[in-house]
């Protein structure tokens, strides 16, 4: 089961108490405050993991606690800290607050971990207000509340390459084909209900280079407003760096003119926002094993005028299926090696200069 949003709510351990004692030992007549603090209360962390894919484990469980923090004793014993709250995510989570919107975390890497709800600080014991002129102290605090919040989870999948396309374009068929996953197949609309990721690897020992690629269901007019599976995976694209449009060449669509579908699924991205249609594409002429010529040359045509990549496939026989993922692999790296250089140059711009005098400091 792929779940990809869920909505959970978590809190925090209250802080014990401070405790209000007295030292009474034999041979001890003055023997004065000994309330120990109260102990921290648990928190609640979150962490990305690379054994998790989907958020099913929310959905069904939404509520988590974590453990208060125990009083504190007499003899200055301060009580035990509450156990924190270890919740896991896949990579690609996106935490935002329920109430309010705001986006609190994006886990884009495996094990990077952050707290989402602080344990109450535990109360001071009456030891803590003995002073020289207060020897005998009878205030104590209680500990304070843990933090209770709501969250929206939602998860978009971390791939190089999204497949987009009208439904029964061979998306399943060719990621099938160049990866081990192994995803529904059939021959009927939105046979995919949730995305599949799949690892491609080309090239031999020696160069062997490798890429994750997801097959996004079907995408029809209208989806960018809920029409078919509508927005529900279109977000999963916005991570891609590199999107494959497969065009039915063949006259099982029962549309004959591949420009227009092409344009539709364009318009698609672009209503939906979020940059997609800014994307690198790699145009496929897809089951050219009974394609239909004039749609083929229609489709070459088109490409040709506005300066994209094509190649023709058949998912079944294999054809073009080799060149199709060296020219991912190569596309791929080049954006990999762009996004990298990219990064160092921002960080030498805002590395500081030594020497450098810099706001407030005195000359």
């Amino acid at each position: 089961m792929f779940i990809d949003e869920a909505t959970i709510r978590v809190k925090a351990g209250d802080g014990g108490n401070g405790c209000l004692a007295f030292r009474r030992e034999k041979f001890v007549p003055r023997g004065g405050p000994s309330g120990g603090d109260g102990g921290k209360g648990g928190d609640v962390v979150m962490e990305s993991s690379e054994r998790h894919n989907t958020l099913v484990h929310f959905r069904f469980n939404p509520e988590y606690k974590a453990q208060r923090g125990r009083h504190g004793e007499g003899s200055n014993r301060t009580g035990r800290e509450g156990e924190d709250v270890l919740l896991k995510v896949p990579v690609g989570t996106i935490v935002y607050d329920a109430d309010t919107g705001e986006k609190i975390y994006d886990f884009s890497r495996p094990d990077e971990r952050v707290v989402i709800a602080r344990g109450g600080r535990g109360g001071r014991g009456n030891a803590r207000f003995a002073t020289s002129t207060h020897q005998a102290p009878r205030e104590h605090e209680e500990g304070r509340p843990g933090e209770e919040r709501s969250f929206r989870l939602e998860l978009k999948l971390l791939a190089d390459v999204g497949l987009v396309g009208y439904p029964n374009v061979g998306k399943s068929t060719l990621i099938s084909r160049i990866s081990a996953a192994r995803p529904k197949i059939a021959d009927y609309p939105f046979t995919t209900l949730q995305p599949n990721l799949g690892v491609v690897m080309v090239g031999g020992p020696s160069e062997e280079r490798s890429f994750v690629v997801a097959d996004i269901p079907g995408l029809i007019e209208g989806a960018h407003q809920g029409a078919g599976l509508g927005t529900q995976f279109l977000r999963h694209i916005e991570r891609t760096r590199l999107l494959v449009h497969l065009v039915d060449v063949s006259d099982a669509s029962g549309r004959p003119d591949p420009a227009k579908d092409i344009a539709v699924i364009a318009g698609e991205l672009e209503s939906f926002g979020a940059g997609l249609e800014k994307k690198p594409v790699i145009m496929v002429a897809s089951k050219i094993d009974v394609a239909n010529k004039d749609k083929l040359a229609k489709l070459k045509r088109y490409c040709k005028k506005q300066g994209l990549e094509l190649f023709p496939i058949s998912a079944v026989t294999g054809k073009g299926i080799e060149e199709l993922k060296w020219a991912m692999a190569v596309k791929v790296d080049e954006i990999r090696a762009s996004l990298q250089s990219s990064v160092v140059s921002r960080q030498e711009e805002t590395a500081p200069v030594e020497n450098a005098d810099l706001p407030g400091r005195p000359h």
